[in-house]
This record gives C-alpha cells, structure tokens and sequence, in this order.
C-alpha cells in the first residue's frame, strides 16, 4: 500500500536522519521516527479516506438523482395513469438501468485508489455486486460473488437468494444463513429470516421453515414472521407471505410485486 509506504519512508529518514546527524540519542531518534511513521499515516489516511468518501459520494448523487426522476414520472401517472401497466413496468426498468449504469461507470474511478487503502477492489466489487443486482444482471452478480464482501444482513440475504435461483444445496444455504445471523443484533434478522423460510417452504420443507421462524423469533418481534410462524404451525401454508416486508422483500427478486390495476367505476345517472 502506497500510504503505508510513505510513512514507512517517513519514519526512516527522520529516524535515520536524527541519529546519524547527531541530533539526538539512538532511542530519541527511534521514537521521532516512529512518530513520524504514525503521523504521516493518519495525515495521508485521512486525506485519502476524504477523497474515496467524494468518489462515494458522487456514486450515490447519480442513484438519487435517477430515484428523484423515477418518482417523478410516477407521480405524473398518479395524475394520468398509463394506458398498461405492464408498459410502465417496462419504462421504468429501462429507466433504472440508465442510472444504475452511470452508477456503475462511476464506481469504475475508485481504482484509483486501490493501492491506497485496504480490500478497496473488494469494496468496488460489493457496490457493483448491488448495482448489478438492481438491474438483474446476474451474470456479472455471479462474476462478483467471490470477491464481494457480505458482512451486513441485505447483503447476505442477496447471496441465500441468489443461492437458491442457481439450484444450490440446501444444505449450503444453510451455512450461509447461519453464518450471517451468529451475530447480529435484535430484530436485524428480518430479511434473512423472511428469505430463508420462503426458500424452505419452496423445498417443501415446511417443518424446517417453521422452525427457523422459531428460532428466528428468539431474536425478534416482527409481526411478519410471527404471523407466518402462526400460519404455519395451524397448517396454514397457502397464508404464508412476506409482501408486509415491502421494498427490501422485493429487492431480492424472489417475487415480483403484485400490482392491482384499479378500475374506473362507472358513473351512472
């Protein structure tokens, strides 16, 4: 690492310097040298810290922006809906993929700054791993699979349900989730929990679904997955759904959002 480099050389010739000038003593130019090392790595970490945060930054101004363009045009068909709601359906998603794909065009900058801080390509490869997501590119999901990094409940989810589209072992899967609810927190098991039942149930293994939302539960109070628990355990299978969820169930693209087309009632005299 080139930060890391810096310092080193910083620490070296002010240490080296001091002590063959005759400056100082051999243990004062030991410790100027090591103080040297540890300020030039926190001034030169922070400045690139600064910079990568301002390449973030504008990663995420582009998907804002294209949010903010979306829901305008969405609350235009509020005011005059469109003639299929298929169509708009269609539009949006072409929509989206021009945004995410200037998002991902601007993750490809981050580069730069690979030989400065730690598992940067990483990093580059989970954001991409998301973006691709969004757009339902999962060949590029896949090519980024082993190098992203799936330390947060969302990201995980992604993978178990990835896991499932691609006909993996259940018994994997079940690795994988119980490696990423170990530690998490009270009620951050949601979305894990919801797309691991779900996936159970479509294996037909309602028992072990019904038993993860047990277990689940010891660690949360969400009324979806105590109502789908209860579904269960009364034999109510076809009552079992994680729609409540909202947007992050969605986002998974394990189901696609049920849209109801509204009908005009007829005005009669």
């Amino acid at each position: 690492m080139y930060s890391l480099l810096i310092a080193v050389g910083a620490g070296a010739l002010t240490g080296l310097g001091l002590g063959f000038g005759g400056v100082c003593g051999i243990g004062w130019s030991i410790t100027a040298g090591v103080t040297a090392f540890l300020v030039v790595q926190i001034v030169v970490g922070r400045i690139v810290q600064k910079r990568v945060k301002a390449e973030m930054d504008a990663v995420q101004a582009v998907l804002v922006e294209g949010q903010k363009r979306l829901q305008a045009k969405m609350a235009r068909w509020q005011m005059r809906p469109p003639g299929s709601i298929q169509a708009a359906q269609a539009e949006i998603a072409r929509d989206q993929k021009v945004f995410v794909r200037e998002a991902l065009e601007q993750t490809e900058v981050l580069h730069k700054f690979d030989n400065w801080v730690p598992m940067m390509r990483r990093q580059i490869a989970t954001a991409q791993f998301q973006l691709y997501w969004m757009i339902k590119e999962f060949k590029k999901v896949d090519e980024l699979m082993p190098k992203a990094l799936f330390l947060d409940p969302t990201m995980s989810a992604m993978k178990l349900a990835r896991m499932y589209m691609t006909n993996q072992p259940v018994e994997e899967m079940a690795k994988v989730y119980a490696k990423a609810t170990r530690r998490l927190r009270y009620n951050q098991n949601v979305l894990l929990a919801a797309a691991w039942s779900w996936i159970l149930l479509q294996k037909k293994d309602v028992d072990g679904a019904f038993k993860a939302l047990n277990a689940a539960l010891e660690k949360s109070d969400n009324q979806t997955l105590k109502t789908n628990r209860d579904h269960l355990a009364n034999n109510r299978v076809a009552h079992f759904s994680n729609t409540a969820i909202g947007d992050q169930w969605y986002a998974l693209q394990l189901e696609e959002p049920r849209i109801h087309q509204q009908r005009m009632r007829q005005q009669w005299r």
